[in-house]
């Protein structure tokens, strides 16, 4: 018995840290290569072709719709709109600003998700706040700031992409935290698979809706065919593919080695963007990012019982 506990927890600490390094290789070598497109028909397409995908496999969801409460129609809605929606369009964006110049900053400031998702269960779920979590959350944010700007103020007068990009990637990690409070309510009810399935579906309805009030359809004319080579290898991969793989994984594991494991994310988001784009932290940046992940790492290990 001990043995198959062990098996389950390898192939899903393995499935886990794949799902990372996937996100790691989207924010830094992906995603920022659809530039050239607006950002929200970008969201649009990489929610709507995944989601007619999934119509082929798990078509048999819709089933669910004839039970749905309008409670579960309200939190999907509210999960697609948080991280289906503004979060992703938000992350998108400030990969898009940064011009391929120090993107695994964004994607190590997205990882700050968990400080807002601890603070909405605090707030929204009646949980109680985890031991240390202020002093860790307060030692993270320190670290994501001179991440971002060094010993230096911030400065917007100057135009100053990364400061927007910055600001961006923290309203991502806002949003994918409020999704992932929400989700916490959903999942009590509907499995993983169906969960995934809707959040795309109405994320997809969603984003319709955004194009035709404030997008330009038009935008596939001037899709080139590197854009749909790209958008294609994030759909079937680090989107919908990754997704599948984490939350395998995610039952498998104890909530640290989660985290543990998800670490790969911002290492390989350094990583390629060092290889690819040849961006170099300096040396306050290094003890930053180090001290940020440190406290991220406490953070969840405090509401762990490994």
């Amino acid at each position: 018995m001990t043995g198959s506990i062990k098996s389950a927890s390898i192939k899903g600490s393995v499935a886990i840290s794949l799902a990372a390094i996937m996100w790691g290789l989207d924010g830094v070598v992906l995603t920022p290569r659809l530039y050239n497109l607006d950002v929200g028909y970008v969201v649009f397409m990489l929610h709507l072709i995944p989601f007619l995908i999934m119509n082929l496999f798990l078509f048999k969801e819709y089933r669910y719709l004839k039970t749905f409460s309008r409670s579960d129609f309200f939190i999907f809605l509210l999960i697609s709109l948080s991280g289906g929606a503004i979060g992703t369009i938000a992350i998108v964006k400030a990969l898009f600003l940064l011009n391929f110049n120090h993107l695994s900053i964004v994607v190590l400031l997205q990882k700050l998700q968990p400080i807002f998702a601890i603070l909405l269960a605090t707030s929204w779920l009646g949980e109680r706040l985890r031991k240390n979590f202020l002093g860790y959350a307060a030692l993270a944010i320190a670290g994501g700031y001179f991440l971002t700007f060094g010993f230096a103020l911030p400065d917007i007068s100057t135009g100053e992409n990364t400061v927007y990009a910055s600001l961006l990637a923290l309203l991502a990690a806002l949003a994918f935290g409020s999704s992932t409070v929400l989700s916490k309510k959903i999942l009590g009810s509907y499995n993983f698979v169906t969960s995934t399935f809707y959040r795309y579906g109405f994320t997809t309805f969603l984003m319709f809706l955004f194009m035709l009030f404030f997008g330009d359809f038009g935008q596939i004319q001037v899709t080139t065919s590197t854009n749909w080579l790209f958008i294609m290898i994030i759909c079937l991969t680090t989107g919908s593919g990754a997704i599948f793989l984490y939350y395998y994984g995610l039952r498998k594991v104890q909530a640290i080695m989660a985290t543990i494991s998800e670490l790969l994310f911002p290492v390989s988001a350094i990583l390629f963007d060092y290889l690819i784009n040849g961006s170099v932290f300096s040396i306050i940046q290094w003890i930053s990012a180090i001290v940020m992940v440190f406290a991220i790492i406490r953070i969840n290990a405090s509401g762990s019982k490994a």
